[in-house]
């Protein structure tokens, strides 16, 4: 991967829409040069896919939590039992007091703990400690 790939990784992250006439132009390469390019980061991986990023507060789902869940045994291998349930936006298996991190969108903090009995029910859960945001300053994608 060199500058022109990671140019044009980061302009693909800013607007996906883009055509590749326009890529070309902003990275100095020709449209057929640059979707050869680009179809080269999606063969490898770099590219996982193409997505809308919505905002969340326009379709009511403007209650953000992080979820550290603890366990009694290895959690590892749940990944299912975690991704069954559609609040949960992101689960990652850490180091750390904790065995699982959660990110989790819903409308209300009813759901939320709707969330957390349903987290409970996953084998060898113990407990869980959300900590709801606030206020977000910013996300960002992973710079390239």
């Amino acid at each position: 991967m060199d500058g022109v790939d990671r140019h044009l990784l980061a302009l693909l992250q800013q607007d996906a829409t883009q055509s590749y006439a326009a890529l070309g132009r902003a990275v100095g390469l020709s449209a057929g040069a640059t979707h050869e390019r680009v179809r080269k980061l999606r063969e490898r991986g770099v590219i996982r896919r193409t997505a809308v990023e919505v905002d969340p507060m326009a379709i009511g789902r403007g209650v953000l939590a992080f979820v550290m869940v603890d366990s009694t045994r290895w959690v590892g291998d749940s990944g299912n039992r975690f991704s069954a349930i559609p609040e949960i936006q992101e689960a990652h298996v850490i180091a750390g007091s904790a065995s699982v991190l959660v990110k989790v969108r819903t409308s209300t903090t009813e759901q939320l703990q709707d969330v957390l009995r349903r987290i409970y029910a996953i084998d060898g859960v113990s407990g869980t400690q959300a900590t709801v945001v606030l206020e977000t300053f910013f996300e960002r994608p992973v710079a390239p």
